[in-house]
């Protein structure tokens, strides 16, 4: 009796922290949500992977759609992934989305797209990129964005799944980190542009399924990825580097097979942190706002498998985990901040719900 008085002790002591937030349901039956930004505190522009974008009035609930989307091939993983608005979107109202589609020659692979968004409608839209990584059917595709501070574009390529092992070579986008500028041309500082035998839009390598990304004020660049079977991955990237896969791993094969017998090698970054089992880390911001003060200055990590928030804080003693807001009990499938700081999170899936952390002492 008193080790369960002890447990139910501690177990409130977890809890407490969190105990004054609460969650508000702002849309529901979203169509496989999969992505969001902020066109100001009130209006949410968010992607369904079969093809549509669409804004939400927050204080209203009201939903409009956007036309001029592109066609996109909704299979497996694929569709329509990220969107993010340019920096200076105030300014030319542009914006960049990723998604899987069949190329000219039929081939499927994942693109980048700028365009403007006028009066709901996408006009000016144009192709930026796409990815030397074919594939049958689109899965592990990354495409997450970020900028760096000098305006160019950060997107992540996956695997392909089938592919891994071409994660280590620099001939083909499977498995990479790209950097390209906003209208596609390459930047001349990229680490592998005067390397004839690689691709010049690689700036790192050796990843997997990368789904979470944040370039911070002093342009350090982290990102997530998917392991497989266990062996998920949260790292500092730097120019050039290669990050391992699948020559290094700390998982194994979803069929129990061991897909590398080694965690280390000469020339091949170690992840700051792993995830053994799998908890499917699904996208990833760096919170600095006032709002909810036991998230300020963490990064906050969505997850599809432990279906939870896992709060990363870096410190000189290395890095602190906690695992929050699971009574949601859902897949988690994006997160975001407004520009007032106000925290928002996509649930995964053909039913999925936009909600919105509010913090009732506030």
């Amino acid at each position: 009796m008193i080790i369960k008085y002890i447990s139910l002790f501690f177990i409130f002591l977890a809890n407490l922290s969190f105990a004054n937030y609460q969650f508000e349901t702002i849309a529901s039956n979203l169509d496989d949500p999969w992505s969001f930004d902020f066109l100001n505190n009130d209006k949410i522009i968010f992607t369904e992977q079969p093809g549509k974008i669409k804004i939400i009035t927050v204080s209203s609930g009201e939903i409009s759609e956007v036309s001029g989307v592109p066609k996109v091939q909704y299979a497996s993983q694929g569709g329509l992934s990220e969107i993010v608005l340019d920096p200076d979107f105030e300014k030319n109202n542009t914006l960049y989305l990723s998604y899987s589609a069949l190329n000219e020659n039929g081939k499927s692979t994942l693109f980048l797209m700028s365009a403007e968004l006028n009066n709901n409608s996408l006009v000016n839209k144009k192709i930026i990129f796409e990815a030397v990584a074919y594939r049958r059917v689109p899965i592990h595709l990354g495409a997450k964005i970020d900028f760096l501070s000098d305006g160019t574009i950060l997107l992540t390529s996956g695997d392909g799944f089938d592919f891994k092992e071409k994660a280590q070579n620099l001939d083909n986008h499977f498995g990479k980190i790209l950097r390209i500028n906003k209208d596609g041309s390459i930047p001349s500082d990229n680490p592998f542009v005067r390397n004839e035998n690689a691709l010049p839009e690689i700036y790192s390598y050796g990843h997997r399924n990368m789904q979470g990304l944040v370039v911070m004020g002093d342009g350090k660049i982290y990102e997530h990825e998917h392991g497989p079977r266990g062996g998920d991955e949260f790292n500092l990237v730097e120019a050039g580097k290669n990050f391992g896969w699948p020559a290094i791993t700390y998982g194994i094969d979803y069929s129990g097979a061991v897909i590398s017998p080694f965690t280390k090698m000469d020339g091949m970054e170690q992840p700051l942190k792993y995830w053994v089992p799998s908890i499917a880390p699904s996208d990833m911001i760096y919170y600095e706002g006032d709002l909810y003060p036991d998230l300020k200055n963490s990064f906050l990590i969505t997850a599809l498998v432990s279906r939870d928030v896992r709060k990363l804080r870096i410190s000189e003693n290395g890095i602190s985990e906690e695992s929050l807001f699971k009574e949601l009990k859902s897949r988690l499938r994006s997160i975001g901040a407004s520009p007032k700081g106000e925290i928002y999170l996509l649930t995964d899936g053909r039913r999925g719900k936009l909600l919105k952390l509010v913090n009732t002492e506030q």
